[in-house]
């Protein structure tokens, strides 16, 4: 089965939620998942031959949580092209501000850039139709459990 590094970025704690679900739901699918809550990019470096799962919350104008901002600084500067890594994302977010899940675009769109594979859509939760937002994460992460080799 597959091993999973979920990368977490979080404010208050939702996010950090999100991600103890994914690890319980992708365990439960046979997989390897740990949770990083301070990830640093030692930690990254090594799911890039495997799956890394990023659950990042929003701050202020669509930034990213102080907690994940050096990974992925790190992972601009330092890394640059990693076509072998393959990814998901969920992004938390609140619809009431202009830049709505800002932060996991941003990771997303870097990703992206260094030629990653996502595996399925980005799952993007609003803060405003869905307080628990595992609610939401848990289908989605069975789903994409199912994805994994």
């Amino acid at each position: 089965m597959a091993e999973v590094g979920i990368f977490v970025g979080t404010m208050y704690g939702n996010a950090l939620l999100v991600a103890e679900e994914a690890e319980t739901i992708l365990k439960k699918h046979g997989h390897q998942a740990k949770v990083f809550e301070d990830p640093e990019l030692a930690d990254w470096q090594y799911y890039r031959n495997h799956y890394a799962l990023v659950v990042t919350s929003t701050t202020g104008q669509g930034d990213l949580p102080d907690s994940i901002m050096p990974l992925f600084q790190s992972i601009k500067d330092q890394l640059g092209y990693q076509p072998e890594l393959h990814y998901g994302l969920i992004a938390l977010g609140d619809s009431n501000y202009d830049r709505f899940c800002g932060g996991g675009k941003q990771f997303d769109a870097l990703l992206q850039e260094q030629s990653a594979t996502r595996i399925a859509d980005v799952l993007t939760i609003d803060a405003n139709d869905h307080p628990e937002p595992e609610v939401v994460s848990g289908p989605w992460v069975e789903q994409w459990a199912t994805l994994l080799k």
